[in-house]
């Protein structure tokens, strides 16, 4: 978890063991200092280093878990150009090992909704779902986005397992026959935005961007994590998708179709408090 030091952002310490960054082969990047280890699926840094001659600040992704793709999140970056996304200053030859990128300035809405009881999630929200609907009006030549097991019902025992049949019977009723195609980010929830003076002032981890389903990307979003503190009232999502009304179009009848197909993944994911809040968002949406 990020926090504070002196007014000094500081991430965690080395919590798992990493790849020596000193060691990649950089190419318009010199890094002489690690400031932290933020969690992440892959090895990520914190770091300061010398770029155009200058002590720059940034973060280091080096890929590391199954799956990971670097290359595309190079590559989507790099055709988006869009402003806020990150800047990247370096990569490897071949784009797949690792891409440094330059520290862009805000935090999340998690952190500035623990941080300050007078803040409202109500305040951003508009603009959050507003700034996907944006997003999502990309043009441009992108591979489709990869395939993954949420896109996909899963087996009825799943569902037997955690006595909630009805949820497989209605996923498998109301299966939608088509898609609405877009552009996506793919992972577009709170530890990927940040903030700055209540305005978005970067988008995160291009990795699993491409052409996809509009309304999966938008459910994908409004899902709530374990131990997170807002979008968890209607009133909140019809926010969300009251900013994304104001620039773009989207069924609701299927956003809500998949938000049920993605809890009954992460249904298992949290504690009882979180399974209870799952379980109340199912029966209310599958009626």
């Amino acid at each position: 978890m990020l926090h504070n030091k002196g007014g000094i952002k500081m991430h965690p310490a080395k919590w798992r063991e990493t790849i020596d960054p000193f060691e990649l082969e950089y190419h318009h990047f010199q890094l002489t200092e690690i400031l932290g280890y933020p969690h992440a699926g892959n090895d990520v840094f914190h770091a300061k280093g010398i770029y155009q001659q200058q002590e720059t600040e940034v973060y280091i992704k080096v890929a590391r878990q199954q799956g990971a793709d670097i290359k595309r999140e190079i590559d989507t970056i790099l055709k988006l150009n869009l402003e806020l996304a990150p800047e990247i200053i370096d990569y490897d030859q071949n784009r797949e090992q690792f891409v440094v990128t330059i520290a862009r300035q805000g935090e999340r809405l998690s952190m500035l909704l623990n941080q300050n009881k007078d803040e409202k999630s109500m305040d951003y929200l508009f603009e959050y779902g507003q700034t996907l609907a944006i997003l999502h009006q990309t043009q441009g030549n992108f591979k489709n986005v990869k395939d993954r097991r949420f896109f996909h019902i899963p087996p009825e025992e799943h569902f037997c397992e955690l006595r909630l049949e009805e949820v497989y019977h209605y996923l498998v009723k109301h299966k939608p026959e088509r898609e609405n195609r877009c552009f996506c980010h793919g992972d577009f929830h709170y530890a990927n935005i940040l903030w700055k003076e209540k305005h978005i002032s970067a988008i995160l981890d291009f990795e699993l961007s491409g052409m996809g389903n509009r309304e999966f990307d938008i459910a994908w979003a409004l899902i709530v994590r374990p131990g997170q503190r807002f979008l968890l009232t209607e009133e909140e999502i019809r926010e969300f998708l009251r900013g994304y009304a104001s620039k773009g179009a989207f069924q609701e009848d299927l956003v809500r179709y998949y938000m049920v197909l993605i809890y009954s993944f992460f249904y298992k994911m949290g504690e009882t408090e979180y399974q209870n809040f799952v379980r109340s968002f199912l029966q209310q949406n599958i009626r």
